[in-house]
């Protein structure tokens, strides 16, 4: 009897023992690299260190910071003791798909260039915009591009190519009469930058079709078409009704994404911050009301400053007849925005700028009244927690991608440092260190 129960007993063993390595943690990966930081802005605590270690494992994760760490034996150590070292920067309002063009082109790109050929500047866009420091990224929409920018996230994300973490927002929203291409003659069938929708079935169709092909986010269009009126105010046309706004947020609630929305001013502004959007793209009159539901509701102001300024300030000092344009509307927006605390995330609409030059944005915040940390801020823990990242990217701490840059002299005091970025890690790896040279 004792002999024929001996291999059951066995196996209860074998099986205990194999329950028993099951539930026991797995061991991180090994600590592989060590960043020696001269000065390091720890955002989290809104505070200048100095003399701080970074130890970063095997994996691309932090595993731990501070000063007077003990080494371990076998790591590469990178010196930035003469630099000031930051998390890396996340833009949350760009436009892979656009390359150095304001309006006047918008024609001829939906017009003239394929996706494929716009997919392969986008490839060299991501690329720069990398090198200038910026690791995390959300593109809001690809203007007639389709999903392109979804193969662009993925070839990154499988390292066939270099550029940002990337969430975007495919084929953006808006209704009928409410975007370009405009002007065409009726019996003309051109492109349109966008997908567009009538009714709250459409509405909801839209985002489902988006999120299949790959949407990490949704983008609408609140307004489009504006005017200036005689005492230098701006009009904006609402393109949705208060109905189809909901249907659209209601539908990317279900998905669990999260909507962004183009507004100016208006109702148009209005629906998208009753719908509960997380963030306003632009915001260029922003009334009292506005201001005080998005306080209350927590949603994110995406100012886009800089982008208003040069070839569109121009042309709408012409479209006013020279009595004022959306950027000088848009500092006093900023400016109320900030005083009542609305919630501010760091956004340039890079495209018809140069990507890879965003950080000028920065001298535009600070200009209107921002302090070069809050700044910052906007650029990193704000950032990370409007894209849904705040446990992943935005600080340097244990447990988040070591995402990471550095520049020759402190932020703090000059923020326009920040536009020339001598060191960028994204993820442990090294993607440029001018540092060394």
């Amino acid at each position: 009897m004792i002999k024929s129960l001996l291999p059951f007993a066995l196996l209860l063993s074998a099986l205990a023992t194999n329950a028993q390595q099951q539930q026991s943690p797995a061991q991180p990966p090994p600590i592989t690299l060590a960043i020696r930081a001269g000065k390091l802005i720890d955002v989290t605590h809104s505070r200048l260190l100095t003399n701080q270690t970074i130890l970063i494992r095997g994996d691309g994760t932090i595993a731990q910071t501070g000063s007077n760490l003990p080494m371990p034996s076998n790591v590469k150590t990178i010196d930035l003791s003469h630099s000031t070292v930051l998390p890396g920067l996340i833009d949350c309002h760009t436009h892979i798909m656009l390359t150095d063009t304001d309006d006047s082109h918008y024609d001829d790109i939906l017009l003239k260039q394929s996706w494929q050929y716009r997919t392969i500047l986008a490839t060299l866009n991501v690329k720069k915009d990398l090198e200038a420091g910026f690791t995390a990224m959300r593109d809001v929409e690809t203007e007639g591009a389709m999903y392109s920018d979804v193969d662009v996230r993925n070839a990154i994300n499988q390292g066939l190519i270099p550029g940002p973490r990337l969430k975007v927002a495919t084929r953006g929203i808006s209704t009928t009469g409410g975007y370009g291409l405009e002007g065409y003659s009726p019996e003309v069938t051109v492109p349109i930058g966008v997908q567009t929708i009538d009714g709250p079935y459409e509405a909801r169709k839209a985002v489902r079709e988006q999120f299949n092909y790959g949407a990490d986010l949704i983008k609408i269009y609140g307004t489009d078409r504006y005017s200036f009126t005689p005492d230098g105010k701006i009009v904006s046309i609402a393109d949705f009704s208060l109905e189809e706004t909901d249907a659209i947020v209601d539908e990317a609630r279900l998905k669990g994404i999260k909507v962004a929305c183009h507004a100016y001013d208006g109702p148009g502004l209005h629906y998208c911050i009753d719908a509960g959007v997380a963030s306003i793209e632009h915001g260029i009159q922003l009334d009292d009301d506005a201001i005080a539901k998005m306080v209350k509701k927590g949603i994110y102001l995406v100012p886009t400053l800089y982008v208003y300024s040069g070839a569109l300030e121009k042309a709408d000092l012409a479209k006013s007849g020279g009595k004022t344009s959306r950027l000088a509307i848009h500092e006093v927006s900023f400016k109320k925005a900030l005083a009542a605390g609305v919630k501010i995330a760091f956004g340039t609409d890079a495209g018809p700028f140069p990507h890879g030059t965003q950080a000028i944005e920065f001298e535009w915040m600070t200009r209107y009244g921002m302090s070069p940390l809050d700044a910052i801020h906007s650029a990193t823990i704000s950032a990370a927690d409007l894209m849904g990242w705040s446990d992943q990217i935005g600080a340097i701490e244990p447990g988040k991608f070591a995402d990471i840059i550095a520049v020759d002299a402190n932020p703090l005091d000059d923020i326009r440092h920040l536009e020339h970025v001598k060191f960028v890690m994204k993820g442990g790896q090294i993607i440029r260190n001018d540092t060394a040279k």
